[in-house]
Order: C-alpha cells, then structure tokens, then sequence
C-alpha cells in the first residue's frame, strides 16, 4: 500500500480499474510523489511536455506503447521542440535517415494522442497557456523556470516519461515547488552595484542568469535591484541560462516578479542562507567563459534559444533591413511555428529573409546535426546555446548581443562593439 493519501479515483487508478496504461502512469506518479515525501496527490491542469523529443529507441518504444494503448489526456498537453524540424529538411535527414524517421514517427504518436503540436521550448509566448497560480506540469528547463518565476504558474521539472503519466494521470506529487513552502527563496543575488545602464543592457541577463546557476544550484535565487520593467525577452534569457548553468527551476526578482513584490514575500518572512554581490567584473568574467572564440572569420549565427518572440523578430527586422549576410556564412533563427505565422502576418520575415537569413522551426539549432554549417565560429545571444553547444557540436562560440551578431553576420567576421 502506498504511504501517500489517495483518493477513490486515484487508487482506482492505481489498481488497475481503469486499465494497464493508467495503472502504470499512476503507480509511477505514486513512486515520485513517495520519493519526494509527498503527502499526496493534487490535479494538474496543463502539461508541456519533453517525452515527444526523440532521443533513440526508448522514446520510440514508449509512444508506441501509448499508441496501442488508445490513451487519451484529461488535461490540455502541449508539445516541446523535435531533434528535427517537420517543416523543413535539415543535415540528419541524408546522414541518418532512421533516427529522423523514428523522431517524426514519435511526434505523429503524440499529435494522434491529441497533444497540441506546438514543438517549441517558449510554450509560454503562445496564447492560452497556464496562468498565475496554476498547477501545471512542466519539463523543459527554460520553459519550468519561466512558468515558476515569470509567470506564477507551479511545476516541479519533470523528467522524460514521468511527466506523460503525470499528464496522463492529470496528478502531480504535492511537494517542491507545487507547494507554498516549497517556492521560498533562499540565496539572493545583489545586484545594486550594477549601473543602470548595464542593468538594461542586453546581455546582462543571460549572464546574471548564468552566474545564478553556477552559484545557485538548485537553490530558488532572489534578485535585489533587477529593474521593474525589465523585458519578457531578458528574463527568459534569464531563465534559460540559469537552467542550463544550473538546475534552477523557479528565481524571485524583487519587485519584477509576480510572488516577489518586496523581499519579505520573496523570503516568505525569512532571510537569505546567503548573498552573492554582483559586480560589473563578474558579468566580464561570464560572458568570457561562455565565449571560447572573440575573433577570426565567422562561420554561422544562431539566434533563438529559447525559441524567438515576435519582440526579438521586430528587433531583427530593424537591425538588418536593407542588408546582406556574408555569403560565406550562415544565419538561423530558431522560432516556434506559431510566431513564426504572427511575423510573417506583420511583415517581419520579409527583411529578414531578403538579408539571407534562414528561419527555423521545431527544434534547435544545437541539435546535431539539425542545421546545415553548424561548425567552426557561431555567433549567439544566447546563454544557453553558448554553454551547450561546444559539447555537442565541433564549434567555436561567441556569446554577444543581437546588434553585434547581426553587425557580425553582414561583415563575416566576429565584430564586438555593443558594449554598455
């Protein structure tokens, strides 16, 4: 018998009354929720899940299973990127045609299942998502930071295959961040020694979001002195960088963020375990170990991890009109389908492809080889992109903001010049 309070429906569930596929998803469900000592269950009310992202036989082996099953999901589920786009032909389909026919066989199985097929890692930039409040289940990293800390939604970071039979089950394990107790921050991050002017500029976020993830943990970090209208775009860079550097999956930013008006709601009326002052040589010292490569010819840009909003297209589109990337490179722009329509609605996607740039979506561009070129010196704005990529791809990063990239994608040649 489980240690955790179950009700009718859920032990129901749990002994089979409702047939093998719901026994399994709850009874792993129930194993969680023992492992985190939660007292019990609660309902969930939209899933964003990871299991869809076809990593090798496993992922395969576990949708069909589902397929035979005939199973269907009580709650709204929403689907993260594919190691390959569906839309367009990327470099795996002629150097391993089997793993692309097994990713899209896998995404087919949980479109049929009657998942939203959205296949972006932004979930939360699309219309008729979680709000605040909400018990979700999550389990892309940047998108669990976000909800949790942007948004206000609740989730725990639930691993491949759990978080389908959490969905599948409509439960979570009441425990972590799905509780009160649990979203308490613990480590503050000072950030009163910063200008303004480099508060606000571009890639100061991405890099407070790394140094959060080194020095954090897994620990839930508080921001003193983040401005109150700091930009969406910045603090979900934040969130990336922070999940990936890291294994934060919920940050409070005092004033800016929804369950942080001041510091005695952030701490829940405690104090911080400790401080971290944050001063303008520890940003130079990020950006530097997120840039292996600061000059040389230029072989790709990579824009859009996490996936691009219609604000970056908008800056994009301004940065680059009337020009022309080097012919010798390449330029990606990683982008949920969904705002990919709403750019090319309002025009965006005109200058932007005019300059040679290439849109991308479904996936990313660090999932090899989803993208043609993707070696030698790649430029990015993104945190995330610049810490993964060297591990998975043979290039060279250089971690910058957008005006540089694009600056850099037209001359063909790393330019740094976007400085605060």
């Amino acid at each position: 018998m489980s240690a955790v309070d179950l009700s009718a429906a859920e032990r129901a569930d749990l002994n089979g009354e409702n047939g093998p596929l719901r026994q399994f998803a709850m009874s792993l469900v129930v194993r969680a929720a023992e492992i985190w000592r939660a007292p019990c269950l609660i309902k969930a009310g939209f899933a964003h899940i990871d299991a869809c992202h076809f990593n090798g036989q496993a992922h395969l082996d576990f949708a069909r299973m589902l397929a035979c099953g005939n199973v269907r999901f009580p709650i709204p589920v929403w689907t993260n990127t594919l190691p390959v786009s569906l839309l367009q032909n990327d470099g795996r389909a002629d150097s391993d045609p089997d793993f692309v026919s097994g990713a899209r066989e896998v995404a087919e199985i949980y479109r049929k299942l009657g998942c939203r097929p959205v296949w972006t890692c932004a979930p939360y930039q699309l219309p008729g998502g979680p709000g605040f409040g909400d018990q979700i289940i999550g389990s892309e990293s940047n998108a669990v930071a976000f909800y949790n800390s942007v948004v206000g939604a609740r989730t725990q970071k639930y691993g491949d295959f759990l978080d389908v039979c959490c969905a599948l089950t409509g439960r979570v394990p009441c425990a972590g961040l799905h509780r009160d107790d649990g979203r308490r921050g613990q480590v503050e991050f000072d950030l009163t020694g910063l200008s303004d002017a480099l508060l606000r500029h571009e890639e100061t976020c991405p890099l407070i979001g790394h140094i959060m993830g080194e020095r954090a943990g897994s620990s839930i970090p508080v921001l003193r002195g983040l401005p109150g209208d700091t930009p969406q775009d910045n603090l979900k860079a934040m969130a990336a960088a922070a999940g990936a550097s890291g294994g934060v999956a919920m940050f409070h930013a005092i004033g800016v963020t929804p369950e942080a008006p001041d510091a005695e709601a952030a701490y829940q009326g405690g104090t911080p375990e400790q401080v971290h002052r944050i001063i303008a040589d520890d940003l130079t010292v990020a950006k530097s170990s997120l840039s292996t490569v600061t000059s040389g010819q230029l072989d790709m840009v990579a824009l859009g991890t996490p996936h691009f909003s219609i604000h970056e297209f908008r800056r994009l589109a301004q940065a680059i009109e009337g020009q022309r990337i080097h012919a010798d490179l390449r330029f990606y722009v990683s982008t949920a389908r969904f705002v990919a329509d709403a750019a090319r609605a309002e025009g965006l996607l005109d200058p932007i492809e005019r300059a040679g740039v290439e849109i991308l979506t479904d996936t990313c561009t660090y999932f090899s080889p989803a993208v043609r070129a993707c070696r030698g010196r790649v430029m990015t704005n993104s945190a995330k992109w610049a810490f993964y990529a060297p591990g998975m791809l043979p290039v060279k990063v250089c971690f910058a903001g957008l005006e540089d990239c694009v600056a850099s994608a037209i001359r063909g040649e790393i330019t740094l010049t976007n400085r605060a």
